[in-house]
């Protein structure tokens, strides 16, 4: 795990955002980074590096009129998740009881690229059901 693909993907689209001084960068993170994970070190440490990427950038490009923000899911329903977490796991670990719902991610995102969004800048907002 590294930020290799955070800067691959986000330096070329730089030059022409800032040349329409609008623009919206939005990385997917984990509940890791906050909480930590047993024998997910390197992990937490990649997606902790983020965040902190996220905050920097964000202060070079708002007065661009670009944000840049992270969104930090914790369990969200998958089929991966469904051999990684029984359901009593899940309600011993999210205080909503549930995994969270792929659709309830997106919603997050599409918010943040939106206009609406243009004033929310250099944030991690968790989408963990309470865990954070």
């Amino acid at each position: 795990m590294s930020l290799d693909g955070f800067f691959n993907v986000t330096r070329p689209l730089l030059l022409p955002m800032i040349g329409t001084r609008w623009g919206r960068i939005i990385s997917l993170s984990s509940v890791a980074a906050l909480r930590g994970n047993r024998g997910q070190a390197n992990y937490a440490a990649a997606k902790a590096g983020l965040h902190g990427a996220t905050r920097s950038l964000a202060l070079e490009l708002a007065p661009r009129g670009i944000t840049v923000n992270a969104v930090a899911p914790g369990i969200i329903a998958s089929p991966m998740t469904a051999q990684a977490f029984s359901d009593s796991s899940i309600a011993a670990l999210v205080p909503m009881k549930r995994a969270g719902r792929p659709d309830d991610v997106a919603a997050l995102v599409g918010f943040l690229a939106s206009d609406e969004a243009g004033y929310i800048s250099g944030q991690v907002i968790s989408i963990d059901g309470g865990m954070t």
